[in-house]
């Protein structure tokens, strides 16, 4: 034992927790951390489907169109930043603390959202929001993929990441009412979307109050009797709900307790240590970050440029796309632990491109109508959906433990950053010269990413399906490294 109380340890915890059954105590996971999406999904869609109102005199604020661009611009950045200021932080201190910090900052901000009366303060709001969902992609996912079985990890993590399109749908949804000025007067509908969201923050937050801090985390960081009384309490719940004892494991891993991580050393693993792996993590998520981003944010413009459709109409559009994302994640999220990561994800990133590139020829050809782009919408994005969430159940496998939340926050900050700053504002130019033909250009540059994405999987990628954590990658303070159990 070292003079600051750290250790050599030997631990079953990954193997204990890997051999669990699925169990209501896996349900309160999924609801207190994943559910969170949701969130992310309506605080994304929300300023873009209340335009109208936003840019209106009687909605209280009269912004410009290019202000409203500039607010959902800000709303990317902040969560960049977010994403890499709270992952570095959810490494060093925790799991839990982050995930409560990075929920209560969304809820002050997005509540503090709904009472803006001047543009300056609702690009603070939108900011600070950004920030507090950016942290929750690199705290949530590092944890949930740390306490779900290896067995069900992919399934559970395309799903949870592919409920984001639920709040999608709810925005697109609730905005038809919130436009409509007979239902609501114009300077309050718009304000009730954001403090709903708060209120659904809220119960996220209690729920999420016990879930319990990683094992993982803890063993790693000179807490190991923490972290075997936090299994010995999942598997007494688990047990007494199955109605039998659970199976002895013999798999053990040797670790060197540490406190922190340098960021020094969160670079000198992803570059030196693990190249290849770093290559195909920016080539995912930059591949969908830039599809989505560019096409969502600029689908209301489409619509009204090209087949004349209502301002308030757009959202009957979004929501079948909304929808068919949530599918597609949840029909297809099993088959990444069945079939394997490779061949899923490669499988989806390829196919969306080439059904985009069909998508492309046809609208350039003019034999598209508002239906019918949308009908191609939809299938498009039920593949590409669990191919973009299997982006984060990717560089949440494939890194060491010491460095999963930024290895998360790191990729999610420059593929957003690419697509989301980028990609609307390039589609946003190709939209604005009224040629069809130009803007089909702009969809076989996002479908040429998604397909050059889905062949550098195929090559470098990593067989993830069914394995431990520690297999995978082993923590950059192991000793020994573990051998699945599955393996």
């Amino acid at each position: 034992m070292g003079a600051d109380g750290l250790k050599t340890i030997e631990t079953d915890v990954p193997a204990r927790l890997d051999r669990l059954p699925w169990a209501r105590w896996h349900w309160l996971i999924l609801v207190g951390l994943g559910t969170v999406w949701i969130l992310d999904g309506l605080e994304v869609n929300v300023v873009g489907v209340i335009g109208p109102r936003l840019t209106s005199k009687a909605g209280g604020l009269g912004l410009s169109d290019a202000q409203v661009g500039l607010g959902a611009a800000l709303y990317v950045a902040g969560a960049c930043a977010g994403a890499l200021v709270f992952g570095y932080l959810t490494d060093r201190f925790g799991r839990k603390k982050l995930f409560l910090v990075t929920l209560a900052v969304y809820l002050l901000a997005t509540v503090a959202t709904a009472f803006s009366f001047t543009p300056l303060w609702f690009y603070l709001c939108r900011i600070v929001t950004g920030m507090g969902i950016g942290g929750e992609y690199a705290a949530v996912n590092s944890a949930i993929d740390e306490l779900i079985p290896a067995r069900l990890r992919g399934t559970v993590d395309i799903v949870v990441n592919g409920s984001f399109w639920l709040g999608t749908t709810f925005a697109a949804l609730l905005s038809v009412p919130v436009l409509n000025a007979s239902l609501l007067p114009e300077n309050v509908g718009w304000r009730l979307l954001f403090a709903l969201g708060a209120v659904l923050g809220v119960g996220i937050l209690f729920v999420r109050r016990i879930v319990p801090e990683s094992p993982r985390w803890l063993f790693i960081h000179g807490r190991e009797h923490e972290a075997k009384e936090v299994v010995r309490g999942i598997e007494r719940e688990v047990a007494d709900e199955s109605g039998r004892p659970l199976g002895a494991v013999d798999d053990t891993i040797t670790i060197r307790q540490r406190h922190t991580i340098g960021f020094g050393e969160i670079v000198r693993t992803a570059v030196n240590r693990y190249p290849r792996r770093t290559v195909l993590g920016l080539s995912l998520f930059v591949g969908q970050a830039f599809l989505y981003n560019a096409v969502f944010f600029t689908y209301a413009l489409v619509l009204s440029k090209f087949f004349k459709t209502p301002d308030d109409h757009a959202g009957w559009y979004l929501i079948p796309i909304g929808l068919g994302n949530f599918c597609g994640a949840f029909v297809l999220g099993r088959l990444f632990d069945r079939l394997g990561r490779k061949v899923m994800i490669s499988g989806t990133y390829i196919l969306s491109g080439v059904l985009l590139i069909g998508t492309a020829m046809l609208f350039r050809g003019g034999h598209l109508s508002a239906v019918t782009l949308t009908v191609c919408w939809v299938v498009v994005f039920f593949f590409a959906s669990a191919g973009a969430s299997s982006a984060y159940l990717t560089v949440s496998e494939i890194f060491p433990m010491e460095t999963r939340a930024m290895a998360i926050a790191a990729f999610y900050a420059v593929g957003t950053a690419l697509g989301g700053i980028i990609g609307p504002l390039l589609f946003g130019k190709l939209v604005d010269t009224g040629h069809a033909g130009t803007v089909a250009d702009g969809y076989l540059l996002g479908a040429g990413l998604m397909i050059i994405a889905g062949i550098v999987e195929l090559v470098i990628g990593v067989e993830a399906a069914g394995r431990s954590l520690e297999d995978i990658a082993a923590p950059l303070s192991a000793e020994r490294p573990a051998v699945s159990a599955a393996r």
